[in-house]
């Protein structure tokens, strides 16, 4: 994959807020755990990723055309992850790079809001062009609880099966918690390694069968 200048990336059309909704990290509250994990995406499991296996925690019906799907760690606490994997399911076509241009724009607002001095991303293509990766580190000072680092990895696909057209993002995200200059360094210490076990690792296929799209709380 090569890196890609985010200022190329000058798409003048609208994209809905769910990229941004399917953020469930940094300093938003994840949801509770449910007593019974519904499997809406079909996936077999446990996920492997970069040789570790995640287990589904947690999943959510938005909307029709929209599911998401949560893995971690088999003895990880989901309210305070360690590491985290999300599959957001969209049983439609989204450009896509309007959809990494979102996101690149949320997390650059986020830095000046928050004035992170750690923060950052980045945008990396395929070189077909099929797929983009936005990987950034935020960091986060809780009301309640530790500061911590976070590393994420998103990683935008569409695919077109016998004309049937859907989206995926693939993400992955670490925290570190701790003094937020050595977590960032850590974490960035690790890019590039988990970098290369995101673009080797195959996107789960998805059978989707819609479920009773779940009431806002």
């Amino acid at each position: 994959m090569k890196i890609r200048n985010l200022l190329a990336i000058s798409i003048g059309l609208a994209f809905s807020s769910l990229v941004y909704a399917q953020e469930t990290k940094t300093e938003e509250t994840t949801a509770a755990v449910p007593t019974e994990v519904i499997d809406r995406l079909n996936i077999p499991g446990p996920l492997t990723f970069n040789g570790n296996e995640y287990f589904l925690a947690w999943s959510k019906q938005n909307s029709a055309t929209w599911a998401q799907q949560q893995y971690i760690l088999r003895d990880d606490d989901f309210k305070n992850y360690k590491e985290l994997i999300n599959i957001s399911y969209f049983d439609k076509e989204i450009d896509i790079e309007t959809a990494v241009k979102q996101k690149v724009e949320y997390v650059e607002k986020r830095k000046e809001r928050t004035q992170d001095k750690y923060s950052f991303v980045s945008v990396t293509e395929s070189p077909d062009g099929k797929e983009i990766i936005v990987d950034y580190l935020v960091t986060v000072v809780p009301q309640e609880g530790e500061s911590y680092a976070e590393y994420n990895i998103d990683r935008f696909k569409n695919f077109d099966t016998n004309g049937k057209k859907s989206f995926v993002i693939f993400s992955y995200s670490k925290r570190i918690a701790g003094d937020l200059k050595y977590s960032s360094k850590a974490l960035s210490k690790e890019r590039s390694r988990l970098m290369e076990a995101i673009i080797t690792t195959a996107v789960p296929m998805v059978t989707y069968k819609p479920t009773a799209v779940e009431p806002k709380k």
